[in-house]
């Protein structure tokens, strides 16, 4: 896609039931991959986990465009695809994946809500696009304490020192996470959703496996003590969060805006408590409530903030 696409308002020739569809994905099925992950890297490595993933989701949705007519992609488009690869899914989910391995689930939680952060201010700063609005601020300074309260100050320090190296790879995450995000919207990509998806998924699990290799996964992995927990977290990450979830977000890209688009970062949260208190057997608390209720209203005030200042 060479041209870009109107950054203040979902075009009006796209269907709103498919926007809520594409969000409801993004919200709920990313809100559990969360679960998902820490169970496949009980057995399985986290490149590793993160590179198969997204190796086997690529050539799929790929031989899927191509099929239904997409045209074949040029050197540009799988150039733009590679680099896209590289900050969403080596430098994004990568990340994240070998990350929860040293810090909590709670401070992974915590520390990937600044995407939303990170995606206003380089829209504003870098990209030339417009001054966020007072309401749109607001929003996200109540995400933030949404997520502070939703995790609390006790479960997210605990009882020992928070491992450096593990808060600077959830924060270069989220940062190559909107980085990658922004540069979606502008990238010579193909214009059929499908293929461009299937693309950079083909790119980003090369690159993860490649890390893989050079982290030394690939001689440490023994598939016969690899549980069935883990291959079907896999399973589930690869066909949910991967061509489900993560179609939907490259394609909201294109039509909404990143303050609404990055909205998943809060949200995201919500759904693991909501799954680990139904599923996991934890304590839902009234504070985890306020929290929740807190962060729905984040996503609300930026959703409205920047609708106003579009029309």
């Amino acid at each position: 896609m060479s041209s870009t696409l109107s950054e203040t308002a979902v075009p009006s020739t796209t269907p709103r039931l498919r926007v809520l569809a594409a969000f409801a994905a993004i919200y709920l099925v990313w809100g559990s991959t969360y679960l998902g992950i820490r169970i496949a890297i009980e057995t399985l490595p986290p490149f590793l986990t993160a590179g198969l993933r997204f190796i086997i989701a690529g050539p799929l949705l790929y031989a899927w465009a191509r099929r239904n007519g997409a045209p074949r992609p040029t050197g540009i488009q799988w150039r733009a695809a590679a680099i896209v690869g590289g900050l969403l899914l080596l430098g994004g989910n990568g990340f994240v994946t070998w990350g929860e391995q040293r810090v909590s689930s709670g401070l992974a939680a915590l520390l990937v809500a600044t995407v939303p952060l990170w995606m206003v201010l380089l829209d504003w700063l870098f990209l030339r696009g417009e001054r966020p609005a007072g309401k749109v601020f607001l929003g996200l300074v109540l995400g933030l304490i949404g997520i502070i309260l939703l995790i609390g100050p006790t479960d997210l320090l605990g009882e020992h020192r928070v491992d450096l190296i593990g808060v600077a790879m959830m924060l270069l995450a989220a940062l190559s996470w909107a980085v990658g995000s922004l540069y979606t919207r502008r990238a010579p990509l193909p214009d059929a959703p499908l293929l461009g998806t299937g693309m950079e998924m083909i790119a980003g699990g090369v690159l993860l496996l490649l890390a893989s290799g050079a982290k030394g996964e690939w001689a440490q992995v023994d598939l016969a003590s690899v549980s069935q927990r883990s291959w079907l977290a896999l399973g589930y990450l690869t066909l949910m969060g991967s061509i489900i979830a993560f179609t939907a977000y490259t394609w909201l890209l294109r039509v909404s805006t990143p303050a609404r688009v990055a909205t998943y970062a809060y949200v995201n949260p919500v759904v693991a408590v909501v799954l680990g208190w139904a599923i996991g057997g934890e304590v839902l608390t009234g504070q985890m409530l306020l929290a929740a209720a807190i962060i729905i209203l984040a996503v609300v005030v930026i959703t409205a903030g920047r609708a106003k200042k579009s029309s």
